[in-house]
C-alpha cells in the first residue's frame, strides 16, 4: 500500500480534526460549527465530503490553479515591452498613467511595480535602518541616579552663576 502525502494549511488541519470528531460522533455538528465559525449546514456538507473523499475532500480545490482574475501573460509581456521601449526612466506611478493614457492598458500601480521589480526595471526603495540608541550604563547601587542640574540659575544650592538683579526682585543667596 502506497502512502499519499496531502499538503494542507493549518486552518485546513484544524478543520479536519473537527470534522473527524463529528464523523466519529465525538462532537456534535452544532458545537463544531460554533468552533469553526461556520453554519451547521456547512459542517454537514464538510462531513459528507470527508466521508466520500477523506482528508483530500477538505482541501481547497483551487490550490495550484491560476486565479480567475489573473492578468494574461501576453498582456504582461506587452506592457513590459512598452515600458522597456518608451518609459525606461519612469517610476511605476507615472508609467502606469502613461500606459493608460497612450496605450489603453489600465493596470494598478502596484501590479506594474511588482512586474517592473521582477523584470529588473525598478529597484524598490530600501527601508531605513532603525537607529539603535546606546543604553546608559547601570549604576552600581540600586536606586542610585546621577543628578544633573543643567539650569544656569541658582535653584537648588549655591552653585552656578548668580542671577542678575534685573532678572528677579530678590538677590541670589550666594551674592
Amino acid at each position: 500500500m502506497t502512502k499519499e502525502h496531502i499538503t494542507m494549511s493549518h486552518k485546513e488541519i484544524d478543520r479536519l480534526e473537527m470534522i473527524q470528531a463529528v464523523a466519529n460522533k465525538h462532537l456534535r455538528q452544532a458545537e463544531a460549527a460554533q468552533r469553526l465559525g461556520l453554519s451547521v449546514r456547512q459542517v454537514k456538507r464538510l462531513v459528507r465530503r470527508y466521508r466520500e473523499h477523506g482528508a483530500t475532500g477538505l482541501r481547497s480545490g483551487h490550490r495550484g490553479r491560476r486565479p480567475n482574475n489573473a492578468i494574461a501573460e501576453t498582456v504582461r509581456q506587452e506592457v513590459l515591452a512598452l515600458v522597456k521601449t518608451h518609459y525606461t526612466d519612469f517610476g511605476p506611478t507615472l508609467a502606469c498613467e502613461k500606459l493608460a493614457e497612450r496605450h489603453g492598458h489600465h493596470l494598478s500601480v502596484e501590479t506594474l511595480r511588482q512586474w517592473m521589480v521582477a523584470d529588473g526595471l525598478w529597484q524598490p526603495k530600501q527601508r531605513k535602518q532603525a537607529r539603535i540608541h546606546q543604553r546608559r550604563p547601570r549604576r552600581p547601587c540600586l536606586g542610585e541616579l546621577i543628578q544633573i542640574d543643567g539650569s544656569p540659575h541658582d535653584w537648588f544650592e549655591v552653585r552656578g552663576r548668580a542671577v542678575p538683579s534685573w532678572c528677579s526682585s530678590t538677590t541670589p543667596q550666594g551674592a
